[in-house]
């Protein structure tokens, strides 16, 4: 579950290359205070998983090509899954025909990190009927959308791991704990803190 997880993120991340204020602003006082996180951190992710989620978008091949992108972009439902694919692809890729290897995949996200925003954006993109819990079902369903093909059983097996307390399901902080386990919180200078309006 968790290299899924990554690599929703990294879409995230790859979509925008900054903390989402939007989303900050649409979050509750309650749902801050209660992942007690903060959306400003910045974390520098594991490599090892971010191998693992490159192989995931790039079907094990050496690079990222335009048909892998849109095909993943496709299944999430991304709107003009086409024109993003290749917005990401010329973003990212430094080779003349926009494909991105590993090499670039990692320097993007060393130099943008990844933020606690785009935790919480790909909590909801699992959070399939939104009601604030990541359920066995809503993990179904999101890994179909990802064409990975997991029992209702398999799904349950994945929250049970994850969830702390018991309940069957999988909260924002049993979200964040589990995807920054293997990540270093990065230190940011303070002319980089971005005010709120």
């Amino acid at each position: 579950m968790p290299c899924w997880m990554i690599l929703c993120l990294n879409l995230q991340s790859a979509l925008s290359k900054k903390p989402n204020l939007k989303l900050e602003k649409m979050m509750s006082t309650r749902e801050r205070q209660v992942s007690d996180l903060g959306l400003m951190r910045r974390y520098e992710p594991d490599e090892d998983e971010m191998k693992q989620v490159f192989d995931k978008m790039s079907n094990n091949k050496a690079k990222i090509e335009f048909e892998d992108m849109r095909a993943l972009l496709e299944r999430l439902k991304v709107h003009d899954a086409a024109h993003e694919a290749k917005q990401i692809l010329q973003t990212v890729g430094s080779k003349k025909d926009s494909s991105v290897d590993f090499g670039d995949f990692m320097e993007v996200h060393r130099k943008g990190g990844v933020w606690t925003s785009d935790i919480v954006s790909a909590f909801k993109m699992f959070d399939r009927d939104g009601d604030g819990q990541i359920s066995a079902k809503d993990l179904k369903d999101a890994m179909g959308m990802l064409s990975e093909d997991c029992s209702l059983e398999e799904c349950r097996r994945m929250v049970k791991e994850v969830d702390k307390n018991g309940d069957g399901l999988v909260g924002m902080d049993d979200f964040m704990a589990m995807m920054t386990r293997t990540m270093k919180l990065s230190r940011l200078p303070s002319s980089s803190a971005i005010a709120l309006p």
